[in-house]
């Protein structure tokens, strides 16, 4: 997988940071992993990009593949909060492992913009619709 969005990530515009989409601390914890920051570290690792941890996921969301698309969208509205200058000016590539509306993508993205980030990317690894 890291493979594929390293290639889709060379084809794409510069780009200065990867910032994965963090899972809540509690899911990561029950899961042994984060798969995202895992695929993100791998991608770096390939790339020579540096991973930037720069937002976070402080609020605890039902899991996405339990709601609809309306659902989704409240669910994970406000969830991820950036640090503060921690991308100022970055052209950032956001990675996530699946997107199927959009929505936690979307508020990750509000959440890295906040951060200072000039421009944002969103890379993925499959579209479940």
């Amino acid at each position: 997988m890291a493979d594929l969005l390293t290639a889709d990530i060379a084809r794409g515009d510069r780009c200065d940071a990867l910032v994965p989409v963090p899972l809540h601390p509690e899911r990561a914890r029950a899961r042994g992993y984060d798969q995202t920051a895992l695929l993100a570290d791998a991608v770096a690792r390939r790339t020579g990009l540096p991973v930037v941890r720069a937002i976070r996921r402080f609020r605890h969301a039902r899991p996405q593949v339990e709601l609809d698309r309306a659902e989704r969208a409240r669910n994970v509205e406000g969830a991820f909060v950036g640090c503060a200058g921690a991308l100022a000016g970055m052209r950032v590539a956001l990675i996530d492992d699946v997107a199927t509306t959009g929505a936690t993508c979307a508020a990750a993205a509000s959440a890295v913009r906040a951060s200072g980030a000039r421009s944002v990317r969103a890379y993925l690894v499959a579209i479940d619709e």
